[in-house]
């Protein structure tokens, strides 16, 4: 028996729904994450540590837990997304990063105090918005991921460069102090309120009960249900999966490395002779690097699996890793930056764009949720690793050869791993 016409799916048009316009908006909800993140923080660690006579190794475990600990925060975000929507928990979650950040300018207080400010920074921003910045463009776009993705992934890789240079420049030029009070600022008086007023919900597939309702007949449109695909998995079965926990350990050994170098990529390139003012210019090439790497990538999605591309991202990142250490001009270290940000641009896009083109976006929240919770516990031990190594050896060298060997290793598995196949 066929059945009536008015239960046929009904979506409504991605381009009249502004899913541009959403993704536009996610990226500056993301850039709004830079100081819960380790490269965001890392622009002030040194200047932070000397005006504060902080030890490096004390400051680095309290990095350590407060990003542990704020991980947990990962997973009840996403699940306050799949149930109270994008725009309201967006929305508070970034004035209340404003407020964190704007006490830390002011900071002048105890360790405790200290580590409880990091920890919110790292739970609210890091983890929470993260979450909530990823969703929204994986949310708006049930097909093509890839291309929303890496449009996503080159706003982010602009603007992050953009905020290095000038939170860079505000810092040697008037302290950290007032650059974080002009990220607080920002957080406050612009980014929220443009979340609040663009960030909108996604529209969503649905089918009707017997019959289609009238334009503008709301009591019609709530007898509505939302059509899950065959192809949604559960949180559970999602974790099930060996492709699962292949894209979330290569995110997460990316993640990993870069906290350790955004930490103290300052350290690391003194160590090779560079000043503090490289450390800076640094970053807003790696940044821009990434852009090729975005591009490229999110050409490749169309055509190349997701495990042969990972393969690839990883093996570049694990060389730019290993030169490192062999780095004395700038020639040279605008190679190593190339390979750092072009793979790591390609990492971006592929753990932005798997997890609803794997899993399906019926619980896409808790899905992103964990496996952002995974790479935020990675990011954690990051910094630790480079601290603890250079007091031991007085050099990052052998920490930066075992990591770009254990990322091949990686490289070489997600190669050969399977799809996901759901349990029927």
């Amino acid at each position: 028996m066929n059945l009536p016409e008015a239960a046929a799916p009904v979506l409504r048009s991605p381009s009249r729904d502004g899913r541009w316009t959403q993704v536009v908006i996610a990226s500056v909800v993301m850039l709004a994450t830079l100081p819960g993140r380790t490269q965001g923080i890392g622009l002030i660690t040194e200047p932070l540590l000397a005006d504060l006579k902080l030890d490096r190794v004390l400051y680095a475990n309290l990095n350590l837990w407060a990003t542990l600990i704020g991980a947990a925060f990962c997973f009840p975000a996403g699940w306050a997304i799949d149930r109270f929507g994008l725009k309201y928990v967006t929305t508070l979650i970034t004035l209340l990063l404003g407020v964190v950040v704007w006490r830390i300018s002011a900071f002048a207080g105890s360790i405790s105090l200290l580590f409880t400010l990091l920890l919110l920074t790292r739970a609210l921003g890091q983890s929470a918005l993260s979450v909530a910045s990823i969703t929204a463009v994986g949310k708006w776009f049930r097909e093509r991921v890839g291309v929303g993705m890496g449009v996503f992934s080159v706003l982010l890789s602009v603007l992050f460069a953009a905020a290095f240079g000038i939170i860079g420049h505000a810092v040697r030029q008037h302290g950290w102090r007032a650059a974080w009070l002009g990220m607080a600022l920002a957080l406050v008086s612009v980014i929220t309120p443009l979340v609040f007023w663009l960030l909108r919900e996604p529209p969503q597939i649905e089918r009707s009960t017997g019959f289609n309702p009238l334009p503008g007949d709301t009591a019609a449109a709530t007898r509505t249900e939302v059509r899950v695909s065959p192809l949604d998995f559960t949180p559970g079965q999602a974790l099930r999966t060996r492709v699962f926990w292949i894209f979330a350990t290569a995110a997460a050994s990316f993640n990993l490395v870069s906290s350790g170098l955004g930490l103290f990529n300052e350290s690391v390139l003194n160590e090779q002779g560079f000043a503090r003012e490289t450390f800076h210019h640094f970053l807003v090439i790696t940044t821009l690097l990434s852009l090729a790497g975005q591009f490229a990538c999110g050409w490749m999605l169309a055509r190349w699996k997701f495990q042969t591309l990972t393969c690839a991202a990883l093996l570049l990142y694990g060389a730019g890793l290993a030169a490192i250490p062999f780095v004395h001009t700038h020639l040279t270290l605008w190679i190593v930056a190339a390979l750092i940000g072009g793979a790591g641009g390609m990492i971006i896009v592929i753990f932005f764009s798997v997890w609803s083109a794997v899993f399906g976006q019926k619980h896409l929240g808790r899905i992103q949720g964990t496996a952002q919770m995974l790479t935020v516990l990675s990011s954690a031990a990051g910094p630790v690793l480079f601290a603890k190594c250079f007091e031991f050896n007085g050099s990052y060298s052998l920490l930066l050869w075992v990591l770009a060997g254990t990322v091949a290793a990686l490289a070489m598995y997600a190669r050969f791993v399977p799809d996901a196949k759901k349990p029927s």
